[in-house]
C-alpha cells in the first residue's frame, strides 16, 4: 500500500542575511518586500526575528558586517522554489537559506523552555562560585603581600 501524502502544509524555516550597505531604516523595505514574497506564494508567516547587524565569519562581496533576519513560515511547496530564486537574484540579500522543520508540539516547546532555564541557572551559579574563587584569591594574594611588607619592616634595623 502506498503511503498518502499529508494534507498539512510544510513549515519552513527561512535566514537571510542583508547587506551591510544599508542603514536601519533602509532595511526595513528589504525586509518588507521579502516578507510580500512570501505572502504572495500563498506563505503564511509564523515567527519572525530580527538578529540585528553582527559580524560576518568571513567576507562575503567585500562586506564583514550583515543584517540577520530569521522567518518561519508555512508555505506549500511549489512557492518555496520560487521564494528561494527571488532570494538568489536579488542583490540587496547575501545569503539566505531555506529548510523544511518540523513543528514542535506545545509538549516540546515547554521542554526546550525548561531546558534553556536549567541552563541557564546552571550558568549563573557557575559565575557566583567563580566570582567568589576570585575574591578569595585576591583576599589570599593580600595577605601573602601584607606577609612579606611586615617580614620587611622587622627585618630593618632601624624602626623609627
Amino acid at each position: 500500500m502506498a503511503k498518502s501524502k499529508s494534507s498539512e502544509i510544510p513549515h519552513y524555516e527561512l535566514l537571510y542575511l542583508i547587506s551591510n550597505k544599508y542603514s536601519e531604516d533602509e532595511v526595513k523595505p528589504i525586509k518588507t518586500r521579502i516578507e510580500k514574497l512570501i505572502t504572495d506564494n500563498a506563505g503564511k508567516i509564523t515567527k519572525q526575528e530580527d538578529w540585528g547587524k553582527k559580524r560576518l565569519a568571513y567576507k562575503i562581496e567585500q562586506f564583514n558586517y550583515g543584517y540577520y533576519q530569521l522567518l518561519e513560515f508555512d508555505m506549500p511547496g511549489e512557492g518555496v522554489e520560487k521564494v528561494t530564486t527571488a532570494l538568489r537574484l536579488s542583490s540587496d540579500i547575501l545569503r539566505s537559506q531555506v529548510i523544511k522543520k518540523r513543528i514542535q508540539t506545545a509538549d516540546e516547546i515547554k521542554t526546550d523552555k525548561e531546558i534553556a532555564q536549567k541552563i541557564a541557572k546552571r550558568k549563573k551559579e557557575e559565575e557566583e562560585v567563580r566570582v567568589a574563587d576570585a575574591a578569595s584569591n585576591k583576599a589570599e594574594i593580600e595577605d601573602i603581600n601584607l606577609d612579606e611588607k611586615l617580614d620587611k619592616i622587622l627585618e630593618t634595623d632601624n624602626l623609627l
